[in-house]
C-alpha cells in the first residue's frame, strides 16, 4: 500500500501580511529619524526579495560551471556586469562633461598580491560556506543552519578585518598599482573593451555548457 508522505504546503499569506505591516510601520519610524532611511530600508527589502526569488548567488555563479556544468547564473552575472558598466560609465561621463568630478580614489583598488590572495581565500570560503555574502544572508533568512553559522563568522571576520585594515593597507595593499581604463583609453574606449571582454566570457561559457552537456549525453 502506497502512503503519500508529501506534506501540503501551508499558506503563508497571513505571515506575509504581518511582515508587510511591520515593514511599513518600521519605515514610518525611520522616516521620523531621517528622510533617507526609508529609501535605504525599501531598497534593502527589494534587493532581498529579488535575490531570494531569483536564487542569485555569486558563489554559485563561479562554482556551478565547474561542478555541474550549469552556466545560467554565470551568464546572469555577466549580464548584470554589462548593464552596470554602461550605467556607471554614463553617470561618470555625465559628471565629466558637466565640469564635475567624482573622486574614485577609494573605489579603485590597487592590484597587488594581496588582492589575488584575498580573492582566492574568499573564494574558498564561499565554497565552504555554501554561498557568498548575499547567498549567506538569503539562506540565513530561509532558516539554513549552516549559513547561520557562516554568517556569525562572516561578521567576526569583517570586524577583525576592519580593525586591522590600516596595517594590511600600509604593509600589503598599498604596495600595488592602480589601473583605471578611462585614463588609458577614454570613457568610450574603456566601455567597449569591458563589454568585449564580457561578451567573450559569455561565449566561452556557452561553449563550456555545450561541452558539458555533450559529455553527459555520451
Amino acid at each position: 500500500m502506497y502512503i503519500n508522505k508529501t506534506k501540503e504546503k501551508k499558506s503563508q499569506v497571513h505571515l506575509g501580511i504581518i511582515v508587510l505591516i511591520f515593514a511599513l510601520v518600521f519605515g514610518i519610524y525611520l522616516y521620523s529619524k531621517s528622510h533617507l532611511l526609508p529609501f535605504f530600508w525599501i531598497t534593502g527589502l527589494a534587493f532581498g526579495f529579488v535575490l531570494q526569488r531569483s536564487k542569485f548567488c555569486f558563489a554559485a555563479a563561479l562554482r556551478d560551471p565547474y561542478l555541474i556544468g550549469s552556466t545560467s547564473l554565470s551568464k546572469a552575472l555577466l549580464t548584470s556586469l554589462a548593464l552596470t558598466s554602461i550605467g556607471f560609465t554614463a553617470i561618470i561621463y555625465g559628471y565629466h562633461i558637466s565640469g564635475l568630478e567624482i573622486s574614485l580614489d577609494k573605489v579603485i583598488v590597487n592590484i597587488s598580491p594581496a588582492l589575488i590572495l584575498g580573492g582566492i581565500l574568499f573564494g574558498i570560503g564561499m565554497v565552504l560556506a555554501g554561498g557568498c555574502a548575499t547567498g549567506v544572508l538569503m539562506r540565513t533568512g530561509e532558516g539554513f543552519q549552516t549559513q547561520f553559522v557562516a554568517l556569525i563568522f562572516f561578521i567576526i571576520g569583517s570586524l577583525w578585518g576592519a580593525h586591522d585594515f590600516e596595517w594590511w593597507d600600509e604593509n600589503f595593499i598599498s604596495k600595488g598599482f592602480k589601473v583605471y581604463l578611462p585614463d588609458l583609453f577614454g570613457y568610450l574606449g574603456a566601455l567597449v573593451i569591458q563589454l568585449l571582454a564580457i561578451a567573450l566570457l559569455y561565449i566561452l561559457l556557452d561553449r563550456w555548457a555545450e561541452k558539458r552537456s555533450d559529455d553527459l549525453n555520451l
